[in-house]
């Protein structure tokens, strides 16, 4: 099945949104462009890969980097849906496609020269023409997601930052809960990823994230300030 698409784009009613109007708070968005705005080109490529820098802006190009391996799958998803896919899961899907193309889009907008380019997925693992293989993937991705804040959160300094951090995180945990439950009914807080004995979604570091997220990612994606690269 045909995986090559052009998934820098996003869906029909979505070129026209402003990331201030998606962030809910135009002083914190317009915090987040200020300090990006003040920096120069941060690109760097470190042995073959894109090195995400570090402090906030680190951060911050980090979980650019998670959004645009998001957007990108909800994209080929909902362009080429699996077979026997209901009105409800392609409405799901199409409705999660684009919130992940507003996340992109934000931290793109709001990094400015700061962020780093534009990554090629590899979804060459995943059979977008069959269910299982399209929600095991999704659960996967944002499972990851999830945990990819919740394992950050606490090296962003900038109280702008967390916020908005906060507010996209709560969206990706609405989203691994959907798709957990299109996976089986009552898998909306699975013990793999909801600590029974305390009730906290676990956590995962920068590492153990990029390691993962870069076997979907032709453009590898590298953190030497954080102890990790490819």
């Amino acid at each position: 099945m045909k995986t090559e698409l052009d998934l820098t784009k996003g869906g029909a009613n979505m070129a026209r949104r402003s990331f201030l109007r998606y962030a809910g708070t135009g002083a914190a968005a317009i915090a987040v462009m200020g300090a990006a705005s003040c920096k120069k080109d941060h690109t760097v490529i470190v042995d073959g890969a894109v090195d995400i820098g570090n402090g906030d802006l680190g951060i911050l190009n980090y979980a650019y980097a998670l959004e645009q391996l998001e957007a990108a799958f909800y994209l080929q998803v909902v362009a080429t849906p699996y077979s026997g896919i209901s009105a409800a899961e392609t409405a799901y899907l199409t409705d999660i496609r684009d919130h992940e193309v507003l996340h992109r889009d934000f931290f793109k907008a709001a990094l400015g020269t700061n962020a780093i380019q534009s990554l090629t997925p590899d979804f060459s693992t995943i059979n977008f023409g069959d269910r299982t293989s399209v929600l095991n993937a999704a659960k996967l991705l944002e499972d990851t997601g999830v945990q990819a804040y919740d394992g950050a959160g606490y090296l962003i300094k900038d109280a702008n930052y967390l916020l908005i951090a906060g507010k996209i995180v709560s969206v990706e945990a609405r989203h691994a809960a959907l798709i957990g439950n299109l996976l089986g009914i009552g898998n909306y807080a699975s013990t793999d990823q909801v600590d029974p004995s305390t009730g906290l979604n676990k956590a995962a570091s920068i590492a153990e994230v990029l390691s993962g997220a870069n076997k979907f990612l032709k453009t590898k994606v590298t953190a030497p300030s954080y102890n990790y690269q490819p």
